[in-house]
């Protein structure tokens, strides 16, 4: 079977064409981790307690927007595209894939391959899943991403992607998790269905609760889906999660407290496995609402808060201090000389100045629900903040409907954000002027000039030029406050066994634990 596992270099002919070499490689476990291990096997029922999950979750790949829902869909869903452990771009349903120019993409679609109903997929099923986030009425989050394609067309058993220009980081924004291939009718999917290409089928699932699956007998990767059921639970509190985890509930968590690793190490109770990556915690600032619309606001918070202490005390070092800036170390066109951010009082005072105040006082909305320790990190911020002259009041949210009713509703809150592996799918999903996840408002005319300039130029000291001085606007005159890149933490029992490398793109290995891991 043809496939698209050749790797290129950054040149302009490896951008367009697959697979695509990425930045962000994963973690590869250490011998004592692997022994035993290297051979999966199937059978076992996987038991998975998240500290995610909202009664609204819904089977619409256009609205999935939290962890549960991720995994949930990588357990039922095939995409294009596949982000592999080592961070190459891998067919999926598309076996390979090529441009001339990056304005025209050419996807050739995998033959054989069945859908849990047992239809075959088909050009027509992918162009109705790509079109579901297209158009004036796509209540997509990743509608974004289509307002530069003018086109979606069957050419034999090939798709072909129209582009209003060049783009040659395009193929990596068709391995995005909302971009589910599902059966199309009448050039549309249906939103409400379960029905997958995916390693595992739904047998129940009740949203916000619990959702159980069984093994795809016929699923076209015979290397993968190795459990004979899934099972993921919502278990929004960390210590209710950790519990699930030593009394053999559950065999994998997320989100460990980084000051619960030594207790699980010492009792040999579990695994532990600490992933770095681009993931980022947040705290974004509606830029449409005063006082957050002032820069000169945004710029004492911002350094009224001890990055170093935060990434201590609340990371418990699984992690590094960040500069205000969602593009990370493992990124291509990172900015690592950029001028950092010190915790610094005095001028953090000397901004509030410039804003015309004495003293501010804000609300800041936490829940545990946004990240592992979210309501501490939010105490460590209104106590340095007070040496500044700034007073932040803690309003702490339930965990339960944080999501629907806190993020993006509120105006000053916490949140967390999965690192993306090419700087341009970070920079359109979070960051360009009306994206859905543009969870600070944020408009800026020379960034999102930048932004379209950047995906055509394949010139690559200009290209990291470009992508430099965007990140540098983000961070000094964004909306959005990063103190902090976290690593993945979570804990498996010891029977879980995972190949050598885990992918670093996304949690729970790029999501894709319950295609990719086994029991020993």
């Amino acid at each position: 079977m043809k496939n698209s596992s050749n790797r290129h270099g950054l040149t302009r002919r490896g951008l367009l064409k697959g697979a695509t070499a990425l930045g962000a490689a994963g973690l590869i476990l250490p011998a004592s981790y692997r022994d035993a291990r290297a051979e999966p096997k199937k059978g076992g029922t996987f038991r998975i307690g998240l500290g995610h999950g909202n009664s609204t979750d819904s089977y619409d790949p256009g609205l999935w927007d939290n962890l549960y829902a991720q995994v949930f869909a990588a357990a039922r869903h095939n995409q294009l595209i596949e982000v592999d452990s080592d961070g190459q771009l891998i067919g999926e349903i598309a076996e390979s894939w090529e441009s001339d120019d990056g304005k025209t993409w050419v996807f050739h679609i995998r033959q054989g391959v069945t859908f849990h109903s047992g239809k075959d997929v088909t050009v027509e099923d992918v162009i109705a899943s790509l079109n579901h986030h297209r158009g004036d009425d796509a209540t997509s989050a990743i509608k974004q991403f289509f307002d530069p394609v003018t086109e979606i067309r069957a050419d034999g058993q090939s798709v072909v992607v129209t582009l209003d220009a060049p783009n040659g980081d395009f193929p990596y924004l068709m391995s995005d998790y909302h971009l589910a291939i599902m059966p199309g009718s009448d050039g549309k999917i249906d939103p409400t269905s379960s029905d997958g290409c995916g390693p595992y089928i739904v047998e129940s699932y009740e949203p916000g609760v619990q959702a159980t699956l069984n093994r795809n007998p016929d699923y076209w990767k015979s290397h993968r889906g190795h459990f004979d059921r899934v099972e993921i639970l919502a278990i929004l509190d960390s210590a209710a999660r950790l519990n699930a985890l030593m009394t053999g509930q559950v065999d994998l968590i997320d989100q460990i407290d980084p000051a619960t690793i030594g207790m699980l190490e010492s009792r040999g109770v579990a695994n532990i496995l600490s992933i770095p990556g681009n993931a980022h915690y947040v705290f974004p600032m509606d830029s449409r609402a005063a006082p957050f619309s002032d820069n000169n606001v945004r710029l004492a918070l911002k350094y009224a808060i001890d990055r170093q202490q935060m990434v201590d005390t609340i990371l418990g070092g699984h992690g590094a201090v960040s500069n205000d800036n969602p593009i990370g170390p493992a990124n291509r066109y990172f900015y690592a000389d950029m001028e950092p951010k010190e915790f610094d009082p005095d001028r953090a005072r000397f901004y509030l100045r410039e804003a015309g105040m004495d003293s501010l006082s804000v609300d800041l909305h936490v829940a545990d629900a946004a990240f592992s320790g979210a309501v501490d990190a939010g105490a460590l911020f209104a106590e340095t903040a007070a040496q500044a002259g700034i007073n932040i009041n803690l309003v702490r949210e339930p965990n339960d409907g944080y999501w629907d009713n806190v993020w993006m509703q509120k105006p000053f809150v916490a949140s967390y954000w999965g690192g993306r592996a090419v700087e341009d799918h970070m920079f359109t999903t979070g960051y360009a002027a009306g994206a859905s996840w543009n969870d600070s408002f944020w408009e800026h005319e020379r960034f999102n000039e930048l932004l379209v300039k950047a995906r055509s130029e394949f010139n690559e000291d200009l290209r990291r030029e470009m992508y430099q001085e965007m990140q540098r606007i983000v961070s000094f005159e964004g909306s959005v406050i990063i103190p902090m890149n976290n690593n993945y933490v979570m804990g498996t029992a010891k029977n879980v066994a995972t190949p050598e490398q885990i992918s670093a793109n996304w949690n729970l290995d790029g999501f894709r634990c319950v295609e990719r891991w086994w029991f020993a």
